[in-house]
């Protein structure tokens, strides 16, 4: 899920325009979550995160940088301090929370993978009110309730699978929740000045490059030889899981604003279930649905806030 982009005020938009807004950002949110899918569906040919991440960020570099060139031949230059910073967001919120969550894959299933990710908004908040000493209204602390409520239930459910690494890959996953937040609260000031898509070109291509270094030091470069189906996926993980679903959030955004494409991409943890179960045979219980109903029912009531 892409929550970078500021909201866009739109003055009555047309129902056809608000239409083709919901689709975009509900099949860029669908897209983006398949990316979990992609990479069991990877994993089953014994190449670990450290692989697997490098091949994605080898297929989507590219575009990103295009972009990147694009913006820095027809926008003003940044500042040092900007350019640092820049830096420090693509660490943290595309190759850390994108290398933790990877490796959390190796553990747990995609349906709890995508409801631990899912929680980034609350996280934020929480590290709002720590750090900045902000009040969390009632509603708020229902809100939470409710989405950690739906989590505990969905995480007690699946450590009937193998406590330790249920444990282990949820920890992962949380420690990637936990970066993006810190990315989304760095970017808050930034968007505004330099604009959403520069700064998500200049992020990803500061990702890339680590994630292709972090290959190239741990690994040798004979891993580069995979058979036919890892380039096939890795090609659809860059392409159709990366970069499609970032262009097609911010195009919804600017149609429809954010609080509404955030509400759309609550489709997300949802498809990644029904994806789990036809893709990876993955069972979908009553007790996975009610705690998804959980955590999308907390996450919507922060979107109401937010929107208020």
């Amino acid at each position: 899920m892409s929550k970078s982009a500021v909201d866009i005020s739109v003055a009555s938009p047309p129902r056809p325009a608000v239409l083709g807004g919901l689709a975009i950002a509900i099949a860029g949110a669908v897209l983006f979550s398949t990316k979990a899918i992609v990479a069991k569906l990877l994993y089953r040919y014994h190449i670990d995160a450290v692989t697997l991440i490098a091949f994605r960020m080898l297929f989507s570099f590219p575009v990103f940088a295009a972009v990147a060139v694009w913006k820095m031949r027809t926008e003003p230059p940044l500042t040092v301090r900007d350019r640092w910073r820049l830096v420090g967001l693509g660490l943290v919120g595309y190759y850390l929370s994108s290398y933790l969550d990877f490796l959390g894959l190796q553990y747990i299933s995609v349906g709890l993978e995508r409801l631990i990710l899912f929680l980034t908004p609350t996280f934020v908040l929480l590290i709002t009110a720590l750090g900045l000493k902000r009040r969390i209204a009632r509603a708020q602390w229902i809100a939470l309730g409710l989405s950690y409520c739906g989590i505990v239930l969905v995480f007690a459910h699946d450590l009937q699978g193998g406590a330790g690494s249920t444990v282990t890959g949820s920890l992962f996953v949380l420690g990637s929740a936990i970066c993006y937040a810190t990315y989304l609260l760095g970017t808050g000031e930034m968007v505004r000045r330099i604009g959403s898509l520069r700064l998500v070109a200049y992020a990803m291509c500061v990702s890339s490059v680590a994630c292709i270094a972090q290959f190239f030091v741990l690994r040798p470069a004979s891993l580069l030889v995979q058979p036919l189906p890892v380039y096939g996926l890795s090609l659809v993980n860059g392409i159709f899981c990366t970069i499609f679903p970032v262009f097609m959030t911010m195009a919804a955004v600017q149609r429809i604003g954010a609080t509404t494409a955030s509400q759309a991409g609550m489709i997300g943890p949802v498809s990644t279930l029904f994806l789990g179960w036809a893709m990876l045979g993955e069972a979908i219980t009553t007790v996975q649905l009610a705690g998804t109903g959980l955590v999308l029912a907390g996450i919507y009531l922060l979107s109401l806030k937010k929107q208020t």
